[in-house]
This record gives structure tokens, C-alpha cells and sequence, in this order.
């Protein structure tokens, strides 16, 4: 076949699913002429598995992805049919906002927002060949012969690399939603020296609901409040569908360890490694045999339809087992299938070949992003695109990249992890992988991150001016909290007996009592006569600082000890061979990962403190 000359142009997106969405959005927006290419414009921003945004830690994502000038949180309040606020039996820093999404409003609006966007061309069609010379990114190549010159290209191919369906002794070659596989791009990157692991995920049935008796489940109702994703949002949706919760029963469980054998996980067809924290109904029956039930729930899949998402009840057994063992649970004794489940398996890369701005070290231009990079979930995928985005930009304008650190962004914590540890298994973001949660809590993530979108060029003055506003209102009241002495007069003790509190006898200053456990910071408005009228995101994270201030004083602390860690590099061409004093281990993990500072080094699984200070003695030597 004879290649022709398609165009010109300074990004190449590959893949259009999350990640691939943000970092052509992120591009265009920074000024690069880009073009985003996906096998099927239909699947453009597609939830090939459960149909929402958002959840413990996932939901922290979505509003740094917003923070910085990105499009999920958006997008997610534009089209949510119900929202929910995880976790607020627990304190604030898990607080994790989820909503169940109308997937094809979903992918119309991202669709839409793709054509509109300036400096963006979108292409239906597969990639097969990426051109390099001289370890450079010159173009790609597609299947129809079209060759594209690009300066950079950003991988973004979630599941379709070589994917590959399983349901019981049935295999074969496909991407999700029955999509074409992209079966040739591997052998591009092979060609480039770059190493590739083989993953596995699975999804669910979908069931029509009209064979449902939910009368037989657990309702589960939307938030009275609902919160938006984006702090651009100004308006407030509505919650539209209801969610149910059930339980798998013994019936079940005999059912699926008496078909064993015929699942493709037990009996050695699939080859590649699944995500531990989102198992099949096999594994969990396997792995907690002591169980007697699990819980699972049906998910509307938009307002438009009656396709339901049973979502804990992933499977890739044969479908006439999967029909058999959800028959066995009460409500479901008719259920229809309108989608059996399913597992894929996929190619991914090992993401130590990466950089903390995302681009491979061996081939300068080239970037990866999302499940291509070994992890799993929509708001993994949308943040690691949206920073491969900033940086391809940024690289082509002669900039620095935007690393984030720990303990600036979740976002942060995943990338280095990603790049620093790597994964034997589909990496997903959960709260216990941050070591200063309470400073990356989602609802201060504009403070966090919006001064960085402004600096990079994707958020604008109006919205930066806003920001600007909320930001010193929050400062200039708590100062006035703390220079407000309330007098121990009978108002004040009648207001603090009122709430549970104890009386004063001396006079105290207005921010140690909204410290007192009883109150909160909006109560205060009974006794302060200057008490002024903000949202409610600026009052909530006005009486976290002050309830918590003591706790993040301290991690504040912690964190500018590992900034210094962070900011201590070390040189691209360091020789770890030639320094005494480090064990072997280290010096092999070190020499194969190439970590940009001592910090990072630091994190490196089998590079021990004592050889920590070892190299940090020969940095300051040389």
C-alpha cells in the first residue's frame, strides 16, 4: 500500500476516549494545530463500563481535572441524571463526590465540545504506524494509507490495542462495545524499543429493566443538595433516576463455583493480570469464600432507555451461566440480557519507559496517557491526558513541563506513582495512595490547582478573577475569626449551651469556637452580627481550615520536607554504576527507572534511605 500525504500538524491524539478527549481539548486550547483520531466517532468520550464520573478518590480527580481547565467536571454536570456525596460519615478529606451519568448525553456533549473546539480536527480511522527518526516523533501513519507529519503524539488507546473479548470458551479479537480492535500499533511501538504488558478488564450485563421487579431491591436516592463537579458550574441539576442495591445469594455462588472451569480466568485462556480492587463475581466467591453475599447494584444507564448496569457482578463466564446465576437472585428470576459480560484483555505499557510530564525517555515527542499507561477508570485516564495535553503543548512552545507534585494533586500522587513504582496490575486511584489527604481535599481544589491552570493558559481572567475573590474572602475571614473576641455575656453562653457547648466565664476568640466540635461555622451567624453571607463551598472550606488547622499545619510541614527531596535533581547522566556505597539493588533500580530528583528516587520500591543518603552525599561531592 502507498502512503499519501494527509497534513500537517503539531499534535497527533490517538484515541478518543477520556484521556484522549482532555488532551486534544488541552492542546488546541494551548495554541497547537491538533487532530484526534478514534476507530469510531461514535465511541468518542464512551463508558464502555459503568455509566458515571466520579467516587472515592476518583471524584478528588475530576475536580483537579477542573481546577486545571479541563472538561470531565463539565461535562458530568451537563449530563448526570443522579448525584451522590460519598463517604460523609467520615471526615472531609474523603469526601468523594460521585454521579451516575446519562452515557449518551455523555458522549454527545464530548463529542460536540471535540468539533467545536478551534485548532482541533477530528478523524475517524485506526492508527497503525507511528514515524519516528533519530528517536524523534515525525508522524503516524492509518490504515487507509493517510500519513499525517506531527511533532508529537499522544497515545491514548484505553483498551483497543490488541484487545481481545473472553466469555467462557468463547475468545475473540475486539475492542469494547464491540468495537474493531487496533491490532498493528503494538508492532509500531515494539519497533521503538518500547516494552508492552498485557492487561485484563471486565464489565457486567446490561438487563432490561422492564424484566426487573425492583420491588424486591433497595432504593437508593440522590443527594438532597447536589453539588457540581466544575466550579464553573453555576447552576444545580437535578437527580432524575433512582439506583438499586440487592445481594448475590447461595444459589448464586454454588451456580458459578459448580462452572469454574469454564471461566477463561481459572482455566488459563486469559493471560493478562486484572485489577485487584474491581474483581469478578468469580474472584470475590473464590477470594471470600466465607462471604455469604455480596452486594451489587442496578444503574440506570440514562433517561432514554432501559438498559440497566449491574454494576459488582462483572463476569466472564458462559452466557447461559451468567443468565443462570443473575436468574438466582431475588427480583431477577426473568431477567433479560441486552449485553452479556464480558473480560478484555489489552497491550499497555510499563510506565516507568515514562517521565513525570508523561513523554517516554527514549522517544523525544511521544506521550502516553490512561489505560495505556497501565491504570484503570474514566478519571484516571481524563487526568493523565489532560497533563500528556499540557506538556506535549508546553514542549512545542520551548516550556517547562507542569509536574505535580504529592502533595499538590491527586493527580500528582497517580503520575508518580505510575512513573516512579510502575504496576503489575490496572492501577486505580483510591485515598489511601495519598499521604496528605487532608491537604487534597476536593472541595479545596480550585485553591490548589486554579493558580497553575491560570499560569498555563487554561483558565481564563474572568474565571481567574472569580477564583481570585473567593480565595481572599476565605483568607480575610479567618483572620477576622481570629482577631473577634466574643465577651462570656449571657447571648454568647445561652448560644454555646445551646449547641452542646460549654460557657464561657473570659473572653475567646471567634475561631476557637467554631474549633469546638458542637459548632459549626455557619452557626456562628446567631451571634455574630458581621458574620458574612458566602457560598457554601467558600463556608465549608472556611471551617475545614479552622476545624482542622492544627492537623494540616502538620502535613503542610511534611510536604515542604519532600518538596525539598523534589526539588533536589540529579543529573540525565549520572553514572549510578560509578557510586560507592549503593547496594546493587539500587543501583540497578535506579539506573532503569532515571528519576529526575532525590525525591523521586526516594519512592523507588528497593532504593533504601541509607541509599538515599548515599547518593545524596555524592550530589553534594560532585
Amino acid at each position: 500500500m502507498t502512503n499519501y500525504f494527509a497534513g500537517e500538524y503539531d499534535v497527533a491524539v490517538i484515541g478518543a476516549g477520556h484521556a484522549g478527549c482532555e488532551a486534544a481539548l488541552a492542546s488546541a486550547r494551548l495554541g497547537m494545530k491538533t487532530i484526534i483520531f478514534t476507530i469510531n466517532l461514535d465511541a468518542i468520550g464512551n463508558m464502555p463500563c459503568n455509566p458515571c464520573i466520579g467516587g472515592t478518590a476518583k471524584g478528588h480527580l475530576v475536580r483537579e481535572i477542573d481546577a486545571l481547565g479541563g472538561e470531565m467536571g463539565k461535562a458530568a454536570d451537563a449530563t448526570f441524571i443522579q448525584s451522590r456525596m460519598l463517604n460523609k460519615g467520615k471526615g472531609p478529606a474523603v469526601y468523594s463526590l460521585r454521579v451516575q451519568s446519562d452515557r449518551r448525553a455523555y458522549q454527545e456533549y464530548m463529542k460536540r465540545t471535540l468539533e467545536h473546539q478551534p485548532n482541533l480536527d477530528v478523524k475517524q480511522c485506526e492508527v497503525v504506524e507511528i514515524l519516528h527518526h533519530n528517536n524523534k516523533i515525525t508522524g503516524v501513519v492509518t490504515h487507509l494509507g493517510a500519513e499525517f507529519k506531527v511533532k508529537s503524539v499522544i497515545i491514548c488507546s484505553g483498551t483497543y490495542l490488541r484487545g481481545k473479548i473472553y466469555v467462557g470458551d468463547v475468545s475473540y479479537e475486539s475492542g469494547p462495545d464491540g468495537m474493531f480492535p487496533a491490532n498493528k500499533m503494538t508492532q509500531s511501538l515494539h519497533d521503538m524499543g518500547i516494552k508492552t504488558m498485557r492487561f485484563k478488564t471486565g464489565t457486567p450485563a446490561r438487563v432490561n429493566k422492564n424484566t426487573v421487579d425492583l420491588s424486591k431491591f433497595e432504593e437508593q436516592v440522590g443527594d438532597d443538595e447536589i453539588v457540581n463537579f466544575s466550579f464553573t458550574t453555576k447552576t444545580k441539576g437535578e437527580n432524575k433516576i433512582k439506583c438499586y442495591l440487592n445481594y448475590t445469594t447461595e444459589k448464586m455462588h454454588d451456580l458459578i463455583k459448580e462452572n469454574l472451569h469454564r471461566s477463561p480466568l481459572y482455566s488459563g485462556k486469559i493471560e493478562g493480570v486484572g485489577p485487584r480492587y474491581c474483581p469478578s463475581i468469580e474472584d470475590k466467591v473464590v477470594r471470600f469464600a466465607d462471604k455469604e453475599r455480596h452486594q451489587f447494584f442496578l444503574e440506570p444507564c440514562g433517561l432514554n432507555t432501559d438498559e440497566m448496569y449491574v454494576q459488582g457482578l462483572s463476569s466472564s463466564l458462559p452466557e447461559e451461566v451468567q443468565i443462570a446465576m443473575y436468574r438466582a437472585i431475588p427480583g431477577m428470576e426473568n431477567v433479560h440480557f441486552m449485553r452479556n459480560a464480558y473480560a478484555i484483555e489489552y497491550d499497555c505499557i510499563d510506565p516507568t519507559q515514562l517521565k513525570p510530564s508523561l513523554e517516554f525517555k527514549n522517544v523525544e515527542g511521544l506521550y502516553g496517557a490512561g489505560q495505556f499507561n497501565g491504570t484503570s477508570g474514566y478519571e484516571e485516564a481524563a487526568a493523565q491526558g489532560l497533563m500528556a495535553g499540557i506538556n506535549s503543548a508546553r514542549k512545542l512552545k520551548g516550556e517547562e513541563p507542569v509536574v505535580l507534585s504529592r502533595s499538590d494533586a491527586y493527580i500528582g500522587v497517580l503520575i508518580d506513582d505510575l512513573v516512579t513504582k510502575g504496576t503489575n496490575e490496572p492501577y486505580r486511584m483510591m485515598t489511601a495512595r495519598a499521604e496528605h489527604r487532608l491537604l487534597l481535599r476536593q472541595d479545596n481544589a480550585d485553591i490548589r490547582l486554579t493558580p497553575t491552570g491560570y499560569e498555563i493558559g487554561l483558565i481564563d481572567e474572568e474565571r481567574y478573577a472569580e477564583f481570585s475573590k473567593m480565595r481572599d474572602n476565605i483568607q480575610s475571614e479567618k483572620e477576622r475569626l481570629y482577631n473577634k473576641v466574643l465577651s462570656p455575656n449571657e447571648a454568647t453562653n445561652n448560644f454555646l449551651v445551646a449547641h452542646g457547648s460549654t460557657p464561657i466565664s473570659t473572653g475567646v476568640r471567634l475561631i476557637d469556637v467554631v474549633k469546638r466540635p458542637q459548632i459549626k461555622y455557619t452557626d456562628i451567624a446567631e451571634i455574630d452580627d458581621e458574620f458574612p453571607n458566602y457560598d457554601k463551598n467558600t463556608a465549608y472550606q472556611i471551617e475545614v481550615d479552622v476545624k482542622y488547622e492544627g492537623y494540616i499545619k502538620r502535613q503542610v510541614e511534611q510536604a515542604q520536607q519532600m518538596k525539598k527531596l523534589d526539588n533536589r535533581k540529579i543529573p540525565t547522566d549520572i553514572d549510578y554504576n560509578e557510586i560507592y556505597g549503593l547496594r546493587i539493588e539500587a543501583r540497578q533500580k535506579l539506573s532503569d527507572i532515571r528519576p529526575e530528583s532525590v525525591g523521586q528516587a526516594s519512592r523507588i520500591s528497593g532504593v533504601s534511605p541509607a541509599d538515599i543518603a548515599v547518593l545524596l552525599v555524592y550530589l553534594k561531592t560532585k
